[in-house]
């Protein structure tokens, strides 16, 4: 056999380094290209979700709109009222599909209070609730979007 000359021993340890090196920048950029795959992702989550809270919190004002007129002695139309709880019910759905058990519970509780109100539930009882109900709802939602679930 014969025996490796310098020149050549140095060619072959010049391409296992530079074999090394590719192989170890794809496998650093293979981890960042997953790192902000990962982060993409998160964002766009955590739109969904946020889409979906507001949604519902806006259906929810709508909600206390028709309950603050009633208390006016100001009426809607029963069909508003029919169509409010309908979007109400609508984007609570909205929030279960995309946030945390949590936080859909937190909503369907909060819209079941201001379905009673309107169905025409005591006021005093029903009113309490639904502030329970709506601090409860807030604290979810808000742990949903910061990450505290």
């Amino acid at each position: 056999m014969e025996m490796l000359t310098g020149g050549t021993a140095l060619t072959l340890a010049g391409v296992l380094l530079g074999t090394l090196g590719t192989l170890t920048g794809q496998h650093l950029a293979t981890r960042v290209e997953n790192r902000r795959h990962q982060w993409e992702r998160a964002a766009t989550e955590r739109a969904e979700r946020k889409a979906a809270i507001m949604d519902f919190l806006g259906s929810a004002q709508r909600m206390e709109l028709v309950l603050d007129r009633r208390s006016l002695g100001l009426r809607d139309a029963v069909s508003t009222d029919e169509e409010a709880l309908h979007e109400l019910w609508l984007a609570t759905k909205a929030v279960e599909l995309v946030c945390a058990d949590a936080t859909a519970r937190a909503a369907q509780n909060y819209a079941r209070a201001l379905h009673a109100r309107v169905r025409g539930a005591t006021v005093g009882e029903a009113g309490a609730a639904k502030r329970e109900r709506r601090h409860a709802f807030m604290e979810a939602a808000r742990g949903e979007l910061t990450g505290r679930r």
